[in-house]
């Protein structure tokens, strides 16, 4: 899909969604103390660094705390993921579940740092730890959703997950994009439902 009308799309899509954002800060201020919006330096095309923007679900200062549950890490390789992160806040986990804390990254692609679909952006410790081998999901800009998501997500080995990347890099099209965000929609759709049973 052209980078410009992404753009367009996200630029159309965060506004219609200023007054969903102004009642999350309200529920996100009221849970806990600390900032609406979590900003952490994440690895872009060709790994140039950018600030990526997230509604904040964990504590404040939660990345400090990070070494302290390493042992809780469900993740293979290089990276840290915690299904269940003790770290989130009672809001947070649920923004989280349902991924509408990713919704500022919107504002990364107008940007034009980020696009609506492409490998997920790591963090920069985490991706100058990714395997040469896997070195090509660099080569475009990182996306708000991706093969990895509705694939399995959190519950891929690593080797998996970047394999779907670079499967991404090599069938990149505009028809396989609008399939991913179509799929990507869907499954927010029944986790939020799952959710409120």
């Amino acid at each position: 899909m052209p980078y410009l009308l992404q753009r367009i799309i996200a630029l159309f899509f965060l506004l219609l969604s200023t007054p969903l954002l102004v009642l999350l800060f309200l529920a996100v201020k009221w849970d806990s103390s600390g900032p609406f919006i979590f900003k952490q330096k994440r690895a872009g095309k060709n790994k140039k660094p950018f600030t990526m923007y997230k509604i904040r679900t964990m504590v404040e200062g939660a990345e400090k705390l990070q070494s302290r549950y390493a042992k809780l890490n469900e993740a293979s390789g290089p990276v840290f993921k915690i299904r269940n992160d003790p770290r989130y806040t009672r809001v947070g986990k649920i923004l989280a579940r349902i991924a509408i804390d990713e919704l500022p990254q919107l504002w990364n692609v107008v940007k034009g740092e980020m696009a609506l679909v492409g490998p997920r952006p790591l963090p920069l410790y985490e991706a100058n730890k990714v395997p040469k081998k896997f070195e090509q999901r660099f080569s475009v800009l990182p996306g708000m959703t991706s093969p990895w998501i509705i694939k399995g997500g959190h519950g891929l080995k690593f080797d998996q997950w970047m394999k779907l990347d670079l499967e991404y890099v090599k069938k990149k099209s505009l028809l396989f994009e609008l399939k991913i965000l179509a799929q990507t929609a869907l499954l927010i759709i029944r986790v939020a439902m799952n959710s409120g049973r």
